[in-house]
């Protein structure tokens, strides 16, 4: 499954990217058994974003409460490069943190200053970064989940 900027949503085998690369590398599930694609998109109170491998990765991926945080909808976001996410002062902290999730497969209670569509900025506390790695070892991409944040 190679996620593409035109993946709907809700796509079964994404779904499984997801849920599969977090359980086998961070050791505990992402969503409740009864969850699915559907439920995280919509409906989880979590903010969950996921990028691809390109050179400048594009998000492929974030669900409503991600757009919602963001200010981005899903066609905007699908189309925007992840280093974006971040203001130019934050973006060498946030490579780092990139750099360190593909050495290691992933960070947990990772806290990062990050920016709307609309310029404000707030912090994203207790996430978790992780490789988008199926069974097979091959990586996909970098998705990031977190539940808190901070206003500015």
């Amino acid at each position: 499954m190679v996620p593409n900027k035109g993946m709907n949503p809700n796509d079964p085998e994404f779904f499984e990217l997801l849920v599969g690369s977090f359980r086998r590398l961070v050791g505990r599930p992402l969503v409740e058994r009864d969850r699915g694609p559907e439920w995280l998109y919509g409906d989880a109170p979590f903010a969950l974003l996921a990028h691809n491998t390109d050179a400048d990765p594009v998000f492929v991926y974030a669900n409503a409460t991600a757009q919602k945080r963001f200010g981005y909808s899903w066609s905007e976001f699908t189309k925007l490069t992840s280093r974006l996410s971040a203001g130019p002062s934050e973006r060498e902290e946030r490579q780092a943190l990139l750099d360190a999730v593909g050495r290691k497969g992933y960070m947990t209670r990772y806290r990062g200053l990050r920016v709307t569509k609309s310029g404000r900025r707030f912090w994203m506390e207790d996430g978790v970064v992780w490789q988008l790695r199926d069974e097979r070892g091959r990586d996909f991409g970098q998705a990031a989940m977190f539940s808190k944040w901070t206003d500015l």
